[in-house]
């Protein structure tokens, strides 16, 4: 009997159940790889400081600050015009509720060595980034905060890893103020972060780029030209 590839199952499919179950995958993956950064306890990644900032001033988890900002995040891209994905939505509810699911269970190990710490944290962005490539791969969209980077990037002209850093910057102040966790694995996440998701994409041979993504208002549109051709069909 012959086998499926592993890269051949996850290339985006026809199966609307597959690449739902894919994607929710994806984001469980991902989840796992946030938490084993923030467990590392070395300074969190951009984003997650200002996450943990808002559970300063909210009686909320830091899976539901990352579902308030992503939320926001998702109003923002909306204005400039980004398109959106169901993907994008499920992205901004479930990777929040992942996270809490594992952090209030205490389902990703802590260690008090150092050196355990590092390995944590830079095989937590490694196990991102092939979350990542599993939900990217499914065509429904990209994430609340990628979406911002590709819409300021496209409204200003500047370079992808001008706006990224700048933004990046910008959440680090804010989450820091609000009293976020800033420390040597925020500039590692900051600074390495991309070359290890280009790393574990390569690994599979992903490419991002390769993606035809599906948002919300062709699916609109395609419900809307079905309503007109039986509308069509009764006449």
């Amino acid at each position: 009997m012959k086998l499926i590839s592993w890269k051949a199952w996850l290339k985006p499919m026809g199966n609307i159940a597959v690449r739902f179950v894919r994607l929710f995958l994806g984001y469980f993956i991902y989840a796992i790889g946030i938490v084993m950064t923030i467990n590392a306890s070395l300074g969190l990644a951009p984003w997650d400081v200002l996450h943990q900032g808002l559970t300063n001033i909210l009686p909320i988890t830091m899976g539901q600050g990352s579902i308030a900002i992503g939320f926001m995040v998702i109003l923002v891209n909306v204005i400039l015009k980004e398109n959106i994905g169901w993907a994008t939505v499920f992205n901004m509810i479930f990777i929040g509720i992942f996270m809490d699911l594992l952090m209030l269970n205490n389902l990703v190990p802590v260690f008090s060595n150092l050196f355990l710490r590092f390995v944590t944290m830079l095989l937590g962005i490694l196990v991102s980034g092939y979350g990542g490539f599993i939900y990217i791969g499914t065509g429904f969209g990209i994430g609340p905060r990628d979406g911002l980077m590709v819409a300021l990037t496209r409204k200003t002209g500047k370079s992808i890893r001008l706006v990224k850093n700048t933004t990046e910057i910008i959440v680090i102040v804010i989450g820091f103020f609000l009293g976020g966790s800033v420390g040597i694995g925020t500039a590692i996440m900051s600074l390495a972060g991309g070359y290890l998701f280009q790393f574990a994409f390569k690994t599979v041979g992903f490419n991002v780029t390769e993606v035809k993504h599906r948002y919300i208002m062709d699916d609109i549109k395609f419900i809307k030209e079905r309503i007109m051709k039986t509308k069509e069909g009764e006449a």
